[in-house]
Parts: structure tokens; sequence; C-alpha cells
């Protein structure tokens, strides 16, 4: 049975394709000018596929700006979200007003920063934020604290917080001292401020949160606030139609990569 990813509510169509603004889709459609595969839609969430059906304006077909993706490097104190009620700078504030109408893959909190991917394709979004499909994020973490051996086994174990298992894919130590520790963690999924929850169950704050990876995209040296488009290449996207993105074979689940602290390591014990 084939997977629907692309179903939104017709005022949101037009956007997802990068075709026509919400606000210009709703006109149309309130005035009865909007048609969907040859029929008069006047139901703003009437429900579509926007890859799949087919959009015209008195008659017209549309014309929309094509596949578009790009990735960015949001800074720290930007929402991610189109507006913000309290006026706070968002994504779109750091976009050119040709991109203003693509859509943000999951996101990412005001005080985390990092690779950010926007699209107008919502099976690809959909593709990636599915947690079936087990899409890899990367992220460089800095806590309050020592991270002791104890602790990164829990980690690596997983913890109830709110009835949810936060447990990460792969956590690596890579420094570590009495006033802070530097890790590398792996998720696949992308729930609600799950590192922050997970260490702070642990008692170490999260000072710094960086996505440097998300599946086969890299960061690199993009800088903050920068962007740059992406290719379907890129995302290892064989078709439009049927997205086709690598799964990362996850990495190993705990390392430490600093020499001081591999003494410390139990005989044997590596894998959590």
């Amino acid at each position: 049975m084939e997977r629907d990813y692309g179903k939104v509510p017709l005022e949101r169509a037009l956007s997802k394709l990068g075709a026509a603004s919400r606000s210009q889709t709703r006109e149309w459609i309130l005035k009865g000018r909007l048609q969907v595969n040859g029929r008069t839609v006047r139901d703003t969430q009437f429900m579509v596929s926007p890859e799949k059906d087919r959009f015209t304006v008195d008659g017209k077909p549309m014309q929309n700006d094509g596949w578009q993706a790009i990735v960015l490097n949001k800074p720290k104190g930007i929402v991610t979200t189109k507006s913000d009620e309290q006026g706070r700078r968002t994504v779109f504030d750091l976009l050119p007003s040709e991109l203003q109408t693509l859509h943000p893959v999951g996101r990412l909190d005001m005080a985390t920063t990092g690779l950010l991917i926007l699209t107008n394709d919502t099976r690809l979004s959909s593709y990636l934020t599915d947690p079936a499909n087990a899409i890899l994020r990367t992220y460089i973490v800095t806590v309050t604290g020592e991270m002791t051996e104890a602790a990164l086994a829990k980690a690596a174990a997983g913890i109830m917080d709110e009835g949810e298992l936060l447990k990460p894919s792969g956590i690596t130590l890579r420094k570590t001292s009495g006033r802070e520790s530097h890790l590398t963690v792996e998720l696949t999924e992308g729930k609600n401020r799950e590192i922050r929850r997970l260490f702070g169950a642990l008692g170490h704050e999260v000072t710094s949160l960086k996505r440097v990876a998300f599946g086969p995209l890299q960061l690199g040296a993009l800088e903050p606030g920068k962007f740059r488009r992406l290719t379907r290449e890129e995302l290892k996207i064989k078709e439009i139609s049927a997205p086709v993105v690598k799964k990362l074979e996850p990495p190993h689940p705990w390392r430490q990569e600093n020499k001081r602290f591999k003494r410390k390591m139990p005989p044997g014990r590596r894998h959590f």
C-alpha cells in the first residue's frame, strides 16, 4: 500500500509548492477562483496533495518555482516559525523573498543552533521527520559538570521523562572536566527538547547545543545566518515523486576520544 506523504489543507498547498502565499491562496479559494483537479473548492481546509493534485486559477494552470530545498545555519536567538507573536526574529527573516514560501523540516528551539533544512517538498519533509525512517541527526553538546561513566551509561540506556523514553542512537564523550563536558549525540527522532531533557534528568544543564548533520547533510563551514541551496543528489533523492534518502548506520554508541579518559573505561565495556 502506497504511503501518503503529502496531504495538507488547500490554503497551505500552494505555499508548500512555492507558487503563492497562504493569504493569496485563501483569497482565491473564498472567491471561487481556485480549482483542484478541475473542481472549484471553497473550503480552505480541503485536504490535497501538493505534488499529486493539479491546481488552476480561473482555469489556468498554476506556475510554481519548482523543487527547492536549502540548508540554513540557524543562529541562537532565532525561532523556527513563519511569524512570532512576541516579535522575535524568525528563520524567515534570514531568507530572501523568493524563499519565503519554504517550510522548515522539523524545528530547532530558540537556543539551539546549526543545521536546518527548509523546502517546498512536503514528501521530503515528511520522509525526513518520520521516526520510522530513522534518519540520523548529529549534535555537538556542552553540559555543565563532569559526566561520569555511570551517567553516560544511563543516558545510553535511555531515561523515562514525562512518559517518553529519551534514548539517543549514539553518545560520545569528547572531553570533560569538573566545570563542563563536551559530547556528540545522535538521534533518530525529533522529540521536543529531547537532548535538554535527557541531560537535565541526569543533573546536567545543556549550555550549548548545535546540530551539525541531518541524514547525509553536513553543516560544514556554513556561517551562522547563512544558507545554501541543495540538490536532490545531496539528499540522495532519485525521484521527486518517490524520494529515497539513504539511512546512515549509527556509529559506535559510546566512544571516549580523549586518551586521558580511555583508561577509566572498564575492560570490555564499550557498548550499552
